[in-house]
């Protein structure tokens, strides 16, 4: 029973790792490139009827053009709401309205905005990292508390502290791939 509750406590932060590799790589996607693509507005919070809501879940989503995203509402009486949220969104883009659908033109980056967005994009990865970190450490301590309660050996907090040791590393190995194509993506003209 003792090494399958450590092996248990590897699993669940294992997964709760995955997890956060899965944030931060959401959270890469939210930063703009110089494509239009929908991950940078669904998030986007929208008044609909005195609730706030989620834009993806009041609109669908399309890129005619490279630079471009045209956002249709499930409900044609929400574009106002939709349009507000877009203008007071931190995007710096201005929607245009044809009664239908909402057009977002995305202009090109400059040179310094790109390299603005990639010191962003980093403190995400950061941040992504810290968070795995405190996974680590949480597990840590319940294993050091299994063993000291008996229930786990003095070998098997050992083996159990080197495969949590190797996790961490194999995700912030994700988090620093997923870094190094959103850096060469957000760079590239």
């Amino acid at each position: 029973m003792t090494s399958e509750m450590a092996d248990l406590l590897l699993a669940e932060t294992g997964e709760k790792m995955h997890k956060v590799v899965v944030h931060s790589r959401a959270d890469f996607s939210s930063i703009r490139t110089g494509r239009a693509a929908p991950a940078l507005v669904e998030k986007i919070p929208v008044d609909y009827y005195g609730s706030e809501t989620a834009l993806q879940q009041l609109a669908g989503f399309t890129v005619p053009e490279a630079r471009q995203l045209l956002i249709t509402p499930y409900d044609k009486g929400a574009i106002g709401a939709i349009e507000r949220a877009l203008q007071l969104s931190d995007l710096g883009l201005n929607p245009s309205n044809d009664g239908i659908s909402i057009r977002l033109t995305f202009p090109p980056l400059t040179q310094e905005r790109r390299k603005e967005l990639v010191k962003v994009v980093k403190n995400m990865a950061e941040e992504g990292k810290i968070a795995l970190r405190n996974q680590r450490r949480a597990a840590r301590q319940e294993l050091e508390a299994l063993e000291k309660a008996g229930d786990l050996s003095k070998d098997e907090l050992e083996r159990a502290e080197k495969e949590l040791d190797k996790a961490i590393h194999v995700y912030e190995a994700e988090i620093g791939d997923a870094f190094a194509v959103k850096e060469k993506e957000l760079l590239e003209d």
